[in-house]
């Protein structure tokens, strides 16, 4: 039903006395010959956590509704959809219920009033236990939540419950909108279930962004993806980022790791790193045992796996060899968003002239690479962190999530993702 390739940075390691980095790219690709002749969608089991707290008041709350709306117009009556509001408190406004009085759904969703401060838990606990209700294999079981603010307290509680609702099978994604969310915890609370985070700069970004994502849902090919990265004693993980779609970093500490919806017209692809041990001797040797669950729905198959254990050969004075171009590719993208978190952390260790000098560096990358609207904002913020030493709120999550978004570009000369 799905297929798993690995392409490793090279074939042939050298016999070095200190350790050496390999890379592993792996491709998760729906088999097509499955999918002709099938639904085109899949049923999703679809929940909305809406923040309406006092600072969403005005342009964006109108906006979410309004994305709400057309949500509820996209979806058929075999979906079911719950709306959940919250502050510091929640409000179930529409029960897990099948979308079939389009206009009494759409009705209440208006009825929505800013009030009160932001307790996230609230909202996220309501929404999961109303996506409960109908949680089903052969759906495709989301939640997505939009805030526009930071929760207080409640951090650790909002990661147990989705580390708990990944266990149960249900995606989370979050979208944060404006500069005061904690985008570290809405990526944590994402990288736990499969799903996928989001910056939304502007209101009327609502839309787009939403229906992106529960577009790429309802093109699900197989749900509840998860990977487990099993190197040799001698091996060590390092990290894992998820290339494609969405990109995102993954958690190698809890395992299996949750890679979400394999959609019918795209591959996942995930970059593994490795640190080979020193002092190997010539020869092949096993390095790692990849395993890929997920259930495809599209032929009710649930927990179909792929196996690949990967060896690597080594040798004293092995034949020069490049990386494959898509490697080469990732890693070069992979640095220009490492290299807007190194100047994150220089700021934080009191260190403005090298987070300022990281920002430099970081634009001439990225005008190198075309993208020269990303890059004088990379200007900006290093004249900003000179005089100031701080970020502004807004220039470092358009910087980090804008040059993460680039992974998810094609290579040049291949039109595929």
């Amino acid at each position: 039903y799905f297929s798993l390739r690995v392409v490793p940075s090279k074939r042939v390691l050298s016999t070095l006395v200190e350790p050496q980095v390999l890379y592993l790219l792996l491709d998760i690709v729906p088999t097509q010959r499955v999918i002709s002749g099938r639904r085109s969608t899949a049923p999703m089991n679809l929940t909305l956590v809406l923040d309406r707290s006092t600072s969403m008041r005005g342009a964006r709350l109108d906006k979410v509704k309004v994305a709400a709306h057309h949500i509820i117009d996209q979806l058929s009556p075999q979906d079911v959809l719950a709306v959940v509001s919250f502050s510091d408190r929640a409000d179930v406004l529409i029960p897990a219920t099948s979308v079939t009085d389009k206009i009494s759904l759409r009705s209440t969703v208006s009825i929505m009033r800013a009030e009160g401060g932001t307790e996230i838990y609230h909202g996220l606990a309501a929404g999961v236990a109303e996506c409960r209700k109908h949680l089903a294999p052969r759906m495709v079981n989301h939640v997505i939540l939009l805030t526009d603010g930071r929760t207080f307290g409640d951090e650790e509680r909002c990661l147990a419950l989705a580390r708990k609702a990944a266990e149960d099978g249900i995606g989370i994604s979050a979208m944060g909108i404006g500069e005061e969310w904690n985008d570290e915890f809405l990526d944590a609370l994402a990288a736990a279930t499969g799903g996928s985070s989001a910056y939304i700069n502007t209101p009327r970004a609502v839309l787009q962004f939403l229906d992106e994502r529960v577009r790429s849902l309802g093109d699900a090919f197989a749900e509840r993806l998860q990977l487990t990265i099993a190197p040799d004693a001698d091996v060590l993980l390092e990290s894992a980022f998820r290339l494609n779609p969405h990109p995102q970093p993954l958690d190698v500490e809890w395992q299996p790791i949750p890679l979400g919806t394999l959609e019918k017209n795209r591959s996942i692809r995930v970059l593994v790193q490795l640190q080979m041990p020193p002092s190997s001797k010539a020869g092949f040797r096993s390095v790692v045992r990849l395993d890929v669950t997920g259930d495809v729905l599209i032929a009710d198959r649930p927990q179909y796996k792929v196996i690949s254990d990967i060896a690597i050969e080594l040798a004293h004075e092995p034949s020069p060899e490049q990386p494959p171009t898509a490697i080469l590719d990732a890693l070069g993208k992979l640095t220009l968003y490492r290299m807007q978190q190194k100047a994150e952390r220089a700021l934080t260790n009191g260190l403005p002239l090298e987070a300022a000098r990281q920002l430099e560096n970081l634009a001439t990358r990225l005008f190198a690479a075309g993208q020269d609207e990303l890059a004088h904002k990379a200007i900006h913020e290093a004249r900003r962190v000179s005089r100031t030493q701080v970020f502004s709120q807004e220039g470092r999550k358009s910087l980090k999530f804008h040059t993460r978004q680039l992974l998810a570009l094609p290579a040049p000369g291949n039109d595929t993702p």
